[in-house]
């Protein structure tokens, strides 16, 4: 499920093979005296049973990359990699991408700063 500023993603209990987890993850737009904008998460749910928050941030110009950031932190809290989170739903993915888009002010063809990517990478 998509809103602005908020994903939820859970999988269908009780399926054999899968594992359980409902997570929700919120973005906003926060400025930053030194980096500049930053575009913050939050990530928080259940993984396996087990509950887990987690905040991260990343650049303005390297924010587009925040699919694999977010499986990485699903992954550290226990998801199998095997498992996706984002690209389930194209459609749902590109309307996400859009909002980012729209939150940050971000136009197509923007340069990216490389050093960024590796601080974002987490």
């Amino acid at each position: 499920m998509f809103e602005p500023g908020h994903v939820h993603r859970a999988n269908i209990p009780g399926i054999p093979g899968q594992q359980e987890f409902s997570i929700d993850l919120y973005y906003e737009a926060r400025p930053d005296a030194k980096e500049g904008t930053m575009l913050h998460f939050r990530m928080v749910g259940e993984i396996g049973g087990k509950h887990f928050e987690e905040e991260f941030e990343m650049h303005r110009d390297t924010a587009f990359n925040f699919a694999s950031v977010v499986s990485k932190v699903a992954v550290k809290h226990g998801l199998n990699p095997n498992n996706t989170l984002i690209m389930r739903n194209h459609k749902e993915y590109d309307l996400i991408f859009e909002d980012i888009r729209r939150v940050l002010g971000a136009e197509p063809g923007e340069t990216v700063n490389f050093d960024h990517l590796e601080k974002d990478g987490l």
